[in-house]
């Protein structure tokens, strides 16, 4: 946990947001495999953990703001569990860490919020992302589970996005700390891909990796010789002379703080000719939108700035043609560039998704566009200093989108389909970075993971 403060100073400024009411926190329960005594990691809900710190399952706290009572629900476990478990810290004990001096059972929870409802009080929550804490609302609510998202608060909502977007001193040292572990991540997995092996077993030594650190993944691993599938946790292809890898990854910090990071290289140490072309333009697009990070900079105009850099490049390479800013305009950069640009990251390595997207990316200066590609931006509003988010431009062949726009004689007036047709089975290159903003700019987080092509030859070299 950070020092008993931090908590106190987050939950007092909550209060005065919210100004009225009662606030709701769940934290999460276990998960079980199979059978309920087998779970899944347990992993915090990243809320709660901001406000409370508590990192353990079976919690819950109220906030009343009105009466600036705050209450931590739990279970003292008994002599039966501990003979399992081990000692365990009293309900008490933990509240006191998070600066709360009054804690009750878990079961006295919904006693207290139907008392609240009686008397006509607005009891806040978040949107829930697991089925058992939806149950539990409607429980403690009476609102039916298929309405329990609809009816969170947007105040909340707002107020928590507000508060946990802008990263503090001490949570920008927890991603260094997640970071530090990329940096080993990847540098283990460019020394080991090698032609003959397969993806597993690369992908198997980097998680355990994490493991052996003391962390966890932030998200599962993509390691894949096939990098124009975005998000492809497949890891069962042999590994060629010739291929890329993308290599997708990140740990979280013991504090749960996460880190993100792509790179790109090649299978035995050296990119073909073509694959460095195209490579370099990623690159450029990557350092070119970061060199754009600073406050005040909206960073849809990030996005768009990187996306006018790879439909130059391309036009360079012959895979498009005419005009970039003309190509960008029309769309026709999402048939290798179809994502956005990055996202807001910390306690959520897609920091709040599940609070909701246009909550966090966008505000009443800029809405969400319908436009292919531009849609999946989950980043679009003005930059504020204390702002981590990622910058990840890529190019992609994608043959199944690629035979839907030929079908469709899709921009023709900007696409070469007989080049793109020609390098149909390329992949695709993907490069990320972790970038704080500043007061006056910004900063590249963690330890220089190699990104140049001569850097990332080297470290993959036998």
């Amino acid at each position: 946990m950070f020092k008993t403060d931090t908590y106190v100073q987050r939950r007092k400024k909550l209060k005065e947001q919210i100004g009225a009411g009662v606030i709701l926190f769940l934290g999460n329960e276990e998960s079980p495999m199979n059978y309920p005594d087998n779970p899944y990691a347990f992993r915090q809900d990243s809320s709660f953990l901001y406000y409370f710190g508590i990192d353990d399952p079976g919690f819950a706290a109220l906030v009343d703001v009105d009466e600036g009572m705050e209450i931590i629900f739990g279970y003292d476990f008994t002599v039966d569990d501990i003979v399992w478990m081990g000692p365990q810290e009293k309900v008490a004990e933990k509240a006191k860490k998070a600066g709360i001096s009054k804690s009750e059972p878990v079961g006295a929870l919904e006693e207290k919020v139907k008392e609240a409802l009686k008397k006509n009080r607005t009891v806040h929550f978040l949107p829930q992302y697991r089925a058992e804490n939806i149950i539990k609302i409607t429980k403690l609510t009476g609102i039916p589970n298929q309405l329990v998202n609809e009816s969170a608060s947007i105040e909340l909502i707002k107020a928590v996005v507000a508060q946990r977007s802008i990263k503090s001193d001490e949570e920008v040292d927890q991603i260094e700390i997640a970071l530090a572990i990329s940096y080993e991540m990847n540098r283990m997995a460019m020394k080991l891909a090698r032609p003959g092996l397969y993806e597993r077993e690369v992908y198997g030594q980097i998680e355990g990796l994490v493991l052996s650190l003391g962390s966890q993944v932030s998200f599962p691993v993509i390691y894949s010789v096939h990098g124009e599938t975005l998000h492809n946790h497949h890891h069962d292809n042999k590994m060629e002379d010739g291929d890329i890898l993308v290599l997708d990854s990140g740990a979280e910090s013991p504090l749960h703080y996460a880190s993100d990071i792509t790179r790109t290289y090649p299978v035995g140490g050296s990119f073909t000719q073509t694959q460095k072309d195209i490579y370099r333009i990623v690159l450029a697009a990557n350092q070119k939108a970061i060199e754009m990070i600073a406050p005040g900079i909206p960073f849809k105009d990030v996005h768009l700035h990187a996306a006018r850099i790879i439909a130059q490049g391309m036009i360079d390479l012959g895979f498009m043609k005419g005009n970039a800013d003309d190509a960008v305009a029309a769309g026709a950069h999402t048939l290798f560039f179809p994502h956005g640009l990055g996202h807001m990251m910390g306690l959520d390595v897609h920091d709040m998704e599940n609070l909701g997207e246009d909550y966090v990316g966008y505000d009443e200066t800029v809405q969400r566009s319908e436009e292919f590609g531009l849609a999946y931006l989950r980043l679009a509003k003005k930059l504020q200093p204390g702002y981590v988010v990622t910058v990840e431009p890529g190019i992609y062949f994608i043959p199944e989108l690629i035979d839907q726009w030929k079908a469709q004689n899709k921009h023709p007036d900007y696409i070469d389909y007989a080049k793109v047709e020609a390098n149909k089975d390329f992949g695709g290159i993907r490069i990320e970075d972790d970038v704080l903003v500043t007061d006056s700019g910004h900063r590249v987080l963690g330890k220089p993971i190699a990104k140049t092509i001569e850097d990332v030859e080297a470290w993959s070299a036998v």
